[in-house]
């Protein structure tokens, strides 16, 4: 065992060595300061007109991002208190790769110019949007994956992830500024296959009890971290707005639905759990519910009341489904989820793309006024009536599942191989995730499995 953890040691630590030295050759090779953010003179050939904008509007909105990326998404991971603190390094290894390749991948499809990535705080929100999707996957396989595992599918699925986003967003036109589709939802359904890539029904499985320990810096984590989410998520579903006026709806919508999602955890969970006042994780969970379901439709005309109604029923959608939809994940398809991302990420996301498919419909000049070409623009310019749009806003969501699905099946079947397995560290299982999950015939049973509330999530 010690020759093999320090092999594994050693593999990892060269895994970095070589993924660094590869970034910082293709950062050489290509990425140069954006004309946005440069204090230089603007050459002729690149588009100078957004100088001002850049520094000006999106750097505020790049802050918020990027502490809620690290922060907010961070200190979520700590929620399991005896393994908390190396799920938080893993989190900061994986934000530190994903943020440095999704600016190159992302770059050569979006900021690519005469031979150039130019990076901005535009291009580096993109990478923030996308490494929160890695950090949503890593949320169903933590725990049974090796942090030489965890590279290798941050790898795997920003590429993957970029791409999805391309097609979505550029090829299809489609209208996602708070990416219920590619950061939610593709997050979400990706980390899940590869969880059921990566089963293995005979392993040694450590007891979900003893996995779960619900302890005091536990619960001080979730606080942290919820807070966090309530103050930067407004940011975080508005960074990809163009235009300050197009900022406030999407933020007062985030606002309205958070609220509403939390009273309806305060109404749930009380019912399902036979407890007075839910848990802090299940407030946590609830307000991660309540803005992932306003990613599509937060910029979209949902009138203030509406937004209340889509929080709250996110809001009970949650609770509902790590006491329902989880024993069936676990028992009939044998995914295991470790954070639930599922009932956190997969299904409020679901649901905020069908509701912003519904209001499309309603995208008029009349309705919108000038937002229209903010929020639609081929509807705004004629190429598309609000019919056709609406449709391929529908088409986006089943492809966004497909597309998940595929990559997670790749990179699941990748990670699985023998070479890249190792076993957990046993003298130093405090500061690891290298664990399993048990799944028994007691945790299988769907009359007992819901009853432990705040088993989710990691984003």
């Amino acid at each position: 065992m010690p020759e093999h953890s320090s092999a594994s040691r050693l593999r990892l630590s060269g895994l970095c060595f070589l993924f660094q030295i590869l970034n910082i050759l293709l950062f050489a090779a290509f990425v140069r300061y954006s004309p946005e953010s440069s204090s230089s003179p603007c050459s002729p050939q690149l588009n100078c007109s957004r100088r001002n904008q850049d520094s000006g509007f999106q750097h505020p909105r790049f802050w918020d991002v990027h502490l809620q990326v690290l922060l907010g998404f961070g200190l979520l991971v700590a929620f399991l208190g005896r393994y908390g603190p190396g799920s938080v390094a893993i989190s900061i290894l994986i934000v530190s790769f994903a943020i440095q390749w999704a600016i190159l991948i992302q770059g050569f499809l979006y900021f690519f110019l005469n031979g150039k990535i130019y990076v901005g705080a535009r291009s580096m929100v993109s990478a923030d949007f996308c490494t929160a999707a890695v950090l949503i996957s890593t949320g169903a396989v933590l725990g049974r994956v090796n942090p030489v595992q965890m590279l290798l599918l941050a790898l795997l699925e920003v590429t993957l992830c970029t791409l999805t986003e391309y097609i979505l967003l550029s090829l299809m036109g489609v209208s996602d500024s708070g990416r219920s589709l590619t950061v939610h939802i593709f997050g979400a359904y990706f980390g899940l296959i590869v969880s059921r890539i990566l089963h293995q029904p005979h392993v040694d499985k450590r007891k979900r009890e003893d996995q779960q320990d619900m302890g005091h810096q536990a619960n001080v984590f979730a606080v942290v971290g919820t807070i966090y989410l309530w103050i930067f998520w407004p940011s975080f579903s508005s960074a990809t707005s163009v235009h300050d006026n197009a900022e406030p709806w999407a933020v007062l919508n985030t606002y309205f639905s958070l609220v509403a999602s939390t009273i309806a955890t305060f109404i749930l969970a009380p019912v399902l759990y036979e407890e007075s006042t839910p848990r802090m994780v299940q407030i946590q969970d609830a307000t991660l519910a309540g803005a992932a379901v306003m990613g599509m439709a937060g910029e979209m005309l949902v009138t203030p009341f509406g937004a209340l109604i889509t929080g709250f029923l996110a809001g009970l959608i949650c609770p509902l489904g790590f006491r329902f939809f989880t024993p069936v994940l676990q028992c009939r398809l044998k995914i295991q989820d470790t954070y639930g991302v599922h009932n956190v990420h997969g299904l409020p996301g679901i649901l905020g793309a069908l509701l912003g498919v519904l209001l499309t419909l309603l995208a008029t000049a009349d309705t919108y006024g000038d937002r229209l070409e903010l929020v639609f623009p081929l509807v705004a310019q004629g190429s598309r009536t609000a019919a056709d749009q609406a449709f391929w806003q529908l088409c986006a969501l089943p492809l966004t599942l497909l597309l998940a699905a595929l990559g997670g099946c790749l990179t699941g079947f990748v990670l699985k191989t023998k070479a890249l397995r190792s076993p957990p560290d046993k003298g130093n299982l405090e500061n690891t995730v290298l664990w399993e999950e048990q799944v028994d015939k007691e945790g299988c049973d769907p009359r007992t499995s819901g009853k432990e509330p705040g088993i989710s999530t990691l984003v």
